[in-house]
């Protein structure tokens, strides 16, 4: 008999977490390598820096929510 481990909010929380911080991480390499091209045209940077402020949005509000409320 297999015993089967539920992951609780929490831990799914913090893999998705390092999921996305590892996609902005990717994301910002790949902006890098493509503002040093001369062919790369502007919108597609663009587009990669709103991709990249989307993902960074969704990591703020993760590290919110696995943060405790502290009342002061």
């Amino acid at each position: 008999m297999t015993s089967q481990h539920e992951m609780s909010h929490e831990e799914i929380a913090r893999a998705r977490l390092e999921v996305l911080r590892r996609e902005h991480r990717d994301m910002d390499e790949a902006i890098a390598a493509l503002s040093g091209q001369s062919l790369t045209s502007s919108l597609t940077l663009q587009r990669l820096k709103k991709q990249k402020l989307v993902l960074k949005d969704r990591i703020a509000r993760i590290e919110d929510d696995l943060t405790p409320d502290i009342i002061a």
